[in-house]
Formats: C-alpha cells, sequence, structure tokens
C-alpha cells in the first residue's frame, strides 16, 4: 500500500518507520520547516534552547524499547531523577536536543516539509485519498495515496477530514488543548536554577524553567521559560511585543535582565490535551484512515509514541 502520513511529529514518525518496516510505500507530509513536532528545539546563534517537550519519561516495555534504541544510536540520554525534588523518576532527554531523536527516526523515511495540507477526500470508486497540499512556493500539490494516518491536533484533524469528520467518536470532537507561551533567551553569564538545571511549576506564571546549559544541550547561556495554562491561554492573543514584555516582568527572580542578550517569544496553540480519547488510536469503520497523536493514550512523548506505533499497526 502506499500510505500518506500527515504530521511529521513522534506519532507520525514512528508510524511511518513501521509501516516501512512492514513493506508498505510511505510519505510523511508536514507543513513546519523541520520534523518533530513539538519535540523542537531552536539555534540563537551559538546557543541551543528546547522550545516545546523538554523531557520524557519511560512506564511501558513498549516505549523502552524504543527509548534504548534511541539511547544506543546516540539521540537520547537520561537527564535526571527529578527537578527540584529528586523524586526518583527518570527523565530523558534528546542529545543536542529533544529535535535530535525526531531527525533520527526521519532517516531513510521519504519526509516532505512546507507542506500545508488543505484538503483530503476519498474517491469510493478508485477506493484512493486524494490530498490537496499547498507547496513552500505556494503552488499546488495533488498527492494520492490507498491510506492516510493524521496526527495532527484533533481541531485541525478535522476541520481537515471535512464531511468524514462527522463519522469521529463524539468524544474526538470533545477533546480540547492548552496553549503554551514560551519565552527563551540568550544570556551574557550563566545561572543557577537548580541542580538539574530546571524547575518544574515554580511559581504562579511560569510551569517550566530551564538552563539549558547545565541540561547540556548548549554551549553558551541559553534559558527556556514555558507560561502555565492558564496564562498562556489568558494572554495568547496579544502581540509578540506584548508578550516579550509581560514574560520579561516574570524572569527577575531567574536572571538579571542586564545579562539578556536576546529574547525570542514562540506560541503553542496545541500544545497540550485537556483530556484524550480511551485508545491509542481510531480507525474508521469503512475507509482506509487511521487517527493518531498526543490526544491518544495520554498527553505525553510516551502517548505520542504508542499512538504511533498503534496506527501503523492497523495497516500491518
Amino acid at each position: 500500500m502506499h500510505i500518506a502520513v500527515i504530521g511529521a511529529g513522534l506519532s507520525g514518525l514512528l508510524a511511518a518507520r513501521n509501516l516501512q518496516r512492514a513493506g508498505h510505500d510511505v510519505v510523511v507530509l508536514d507543513k513546519g520547516s523541520g520534523v518533530g513536532g513539538r519535540m523542537a528545539t531552536r539555534r540563537i546563534g551559538d546557543a541551543v534552547a528546547d522550545h516545546g517537550a523538554q523531557f520524557f519519561t519511560v512506564r511501558s516495555d513498549a516505549f523502552a524499547a524504543e527509548v534504548n534504541d534511541w539511547v544506543s544510536h546516540g539521540v537520547a540520554r537520561e537527564w535526571c531523577r527529578g527537578f527540584a525534588d529528586v523524586d526518583g523518576h527518570l527523565r530523558y532527554t534528546g542529545v543536542n536536543g529533544m529535535t535530535s531523536i525526531a531527525k533520527h527516526l526521519a532517516g531513510g523515511v521519504d519526509v516532505r516539509l512546507s507542506v500545508t495540507v488543505s484538503t483530503v477526500n476519498f474517491n469510493e470508486n478508485n477506493c484512493k485519498w486524494t490530498i490537496t497540499s499547498r507547496l513552500r512556493d505556494s503552488s499546488i500539490d495533488e498527492h494520492v495515496a490507498d491510506a492516510i494516518i493524521v496526527t495532527a491536533p484533533l481541531p485541525q484533524t478535522i476541520a481537515l477530514l471535512g464531511a468524514v469528520a462527522d463519522d469521529l467518536p463524539r468524544d474526538l470532537h470533545d477533546i480540547d488543548y492548552d496553549p503554551t507561551l514560551c519565552l527563551l533567551v540568550t544570556l551574557k553569564q550563566q545561572v543557577f536554577v537548580s541542580a538539574s538545571g530546571a524547575l518544574q511549576s515554580p511559581d504562579d506564571f511560569f510551569s517550566f524553567v530551564c538552563d539549558n546549559m547545565r541540561k547540556e544541550i548548549s554551549v553558551t547561556p541559553s534559558m527556556t521559560f514555558h507560561v502555565e495554562p492558564g496564562n498562556s491561554a489568558k494572554h495568547y492573543d496579544q502581540s509578540v511585543a506584548e508578550l516579550l514584555a509581560l514574560m520579561l516582568e516574570h524572569t527577575t527572580a531567574y536572571f538579571p535582565i542586564d545579562d539578556m542578550i536576546e529574547a525570542h517569544v514562540k506560541k503553542w496553540r496545541y500544545a497540550t490535551p485537556q483530556n484524550t480519547f480511551n485508545a491509542p488510536c481510531w480507525s474508521h469503520p469503512h475507509l482506509p484512515l487511521v487517527l493518531a497523536g498526543d490526544a491518544f493514550d495520554g498527553p505525553r512523548i510516551e502517548g505520542a509514541a504508542l499512538s504511533g506505533l498503534a496506527a501503523a499497526s492497523v495497516f500491518s
């Protein structure tokens, strides 16, 4: 089968890899300029900062097998066993940033970036999907596939599927997401955050603060700040300039403002599912269509991974 995977995040890449191993012809389409989705790493001069997912944990044997493979290939490593308090549960991160893992998974897979999928239509006469996309140069492209796996956030997936979305369970329509606002800063000198280099929910405004040097992904001082969901939602529609001023007001406890070199704002509209579907993926009862992503099987890196593996198994 020729299978198109929409979304080059962790779910999509793992699904594509396993489908390819099973002998299918696979293409991955993503509107972004790089792979990984929220496993995103940004370079600012010599500084490196993760601005999406910061770490992951392992709870299942299936995910442990994946993580062990990543570690053996040198793209993931153990980070710490807690942040402010050492609770003993191991946290992993990507070597040189979280996107290292996604780049590893994308190796050998036909991944097409800067491809914005606008419509998908199923032709009942030839039993194939036509995927219409806008490319980087604004030209229109059509791709024909026997089956599709969609791993985009569910509101985007529902809009993309059009009338087919009417067949989805009500629970999928009801899933909403918390946004996350992110601030990245580069500094003249490193500051101490904690022994691990990070703090989780350190105050009422930030949900995560990280020193990327102590995390060992940056050779020069840089920090990542995630705003907690309530404040992210409250301020999400403000201008970048307004957001920058607001977030810098709350960083004074972490670094002297005179030490700042650069500051950048990132916005994740669909950062974390507020609730999740009670299965690792969903397959259409009559059409060759599967939905997957972190809204299935838990809103964590592990959940996204297991969802992608489950989606691939539908066609394996």
